[in-house]
């Protein structure tokens, strides 16, 4: 308490003139990228606090919940959406966005279910992640102006089964009823556009 008895702001540090908290959290693992947007981020008035893992980003959410989370959906010690879910426990009121260079449909929804407030494809520069944080919708409802290849939907549908076994090759393959050694030169390739 303060000497006139009021609870102190724990966010105050992080407000702007106005009175607008722009506390943002960055949750990246790739430690060039995170430095960049980081910078960026601040430059567009942003009082930025990163952290490079899910266990790093959600000690910094219990310290202090940001008004805003860009995460980055694969780290190398989890998933991203942990740290969304808890974020939202914690501050429902909070803006997150997910980033990922693995983007589908399903991954999204269940983003959006954990309360993320967008979605966004690597590689998204600081202003397209600046207007999906400060937009009053997510703006899913465009068509995209390339969309993906069928193809590259299966090739997702894939990722995304593999993931879920737990990057168990034997396992995903019996689940897609496909031959292991097919699987493996599926993994093996780059994803097609």
């Amino acid at each position: 308490m303060t000497t006139d008895g009021s609870v102190p702001d724990p966010h105050a540090a992080e407000k702007t003139s106005t009175g607008e908290d722009r506390s943002l959290l960055i949750v990246d693992d790739d430690s060039a990228f995170l430095a960049r947007l980081a910078r960026a981020m601040e430059t567009r008035g942003y009082s930025v606090r990163t952290a490079p893992s899910v266990a790093e980003g959600l000690k910094a959410i219990e310290t202090l919940p940001p008004a805003f989370a860009v995460i980055d959906m694969r780290l190398a010690d989890g998933n991203g959406l942990d740290i969304i879910s808890e974020l939202k426990a914690r501050r429902p009121g909070a803006r997150g966005v997910i980033l990922t260079g693995y983007g589908n449909i399903a991954t999204a929804v269940t983003a959006v279910k954990l309360g993320a407030f967008d979605y966004l494809a690597k590689p998204a520069d600081a202003d397209e992640i600046d207007g999906a944080l400060r937009s009053i919708a997510p703006d899913h409802a465009d068509l995209p102006e390339n969309p993906m290849s069928a193809d590259r939907v299966r090739w997702e549908h894939i990722q995304r089964i593999y993931e879920l076994c737990g990057r168990n090759v034997s396992e995903t393959a019996r689940r897609l009823s496909m031959h292991r050694r097919t699987l493996q030169r599926i993994l093996a390739k780059r994803a097609p556009r």
